[in-house]
């Protein structure tokens, strides 16, 4: 996956140097969590996300995650050193007002980027702090992991600039969550060609399973969201629905 030019956006950690570095002594799993570790390592060497790395000051464990289909999701615990990385006050929008402006539209298509966040590079100077070790070895992202400060504001910064002429127009961006609108059915495919047309100009490559194209409601940021405005999520009304009532007396 070719992702997004380094010229365009790419993400720096900015260390605080006052920090001294921290190494976490590794972790041990049972054999089933090291299965799942040496699956996720293999696919991420495959996938050209991480390389090995024969030196380094900071080191962070992984951590596994149960889904909820009992497959597990690989993690890394950047806690330290979030902690020696300066907050990035880079705006995220406000999720009412994007909804509130997707009502008065027609069609609505929801698109999602396949593994976004790697689509952005890491600066290279930072690639060796973000070292993971598991009972393989050492390795380190070339690209921008999840868990890491800010990677949530450097993303909508790229999606800021790659959209700056059709957000709040055609489209609504909140960081990985991506929405193109139209008022008339007419309309729409136009609007998706032009983004389709910034997509393929950035190398921002779209997950088609996660995409939803051209229909009248669908649910965005926790809201169902449709021509006539916005309701609550279904799924978060029947979770509230099988709640036991409170049995206990005054």
């Amino acid at each position: 996956m070719p992702g997004i030019d380094p010229i365009v956006i790419s993400h720096s950690l900015g260390v605080d140097p006052t920090f001294k570095p921290v190494s976490q002594k590794r972790r041990s799993f049972n054999s089933e969590r090291y299965e799942a570790i040496a699956t996720e390592v293999d696919k991420l060497l495959k996938a050209g996300f991480i390389r090995n790395l024969d030196y380094n000051e900071w080191l962070s464990n992984v951590v596994l995650v149960q889904k909820k289909d009992g497959r597990w999701r690989m993690c890394v615990n950047f806690t330290d050193l979030n902690k020696a990385c300066p907050k990035d006050s880079f705006p995220l929008p406000r999720i009412d007002q994007l909804v509130d402006a997707t009502s008065g539209h027609e069609l609505l298509s929801f698109m999602d980027a396949y593994f976004g966040y790697n689509q952005i590079r890491m600066d290279e100077p930072d690639e060796a702090k973000i070292a993971f070790i598991t009972d393989r070895g050492v390795y380190c992202y070339w690209v921008m992991p999840f868990g890491l400060k800010n990677a949530g504001a450097t993303y909508q910064r790229l999606v800021n600039r790659i959209f700056a002429n059709e957000i709040g127009r055609t489209m609504e961006v909140y960081v990985d969550d991506m929405l193109t609108k139209s008022v008339t059915v007419e309309e729409h495919v136009p609007n998706l060609r032009n983004i389709f047309l910034l997509l393929r100009q950035y190398q921002m490559r779209l997950n088609p399973t996660k995409c939803v194209f051209g229909v009248s409601s669908e649910k965005f940021l926790g809201f169902m969201v449709h021509q006539r405005g916005i309701e609550a999520n279904p799924d978060k009304i029947r979770g509230g629905l099988k709640l036991t009532p409170t049995r206990s007396e005054r």
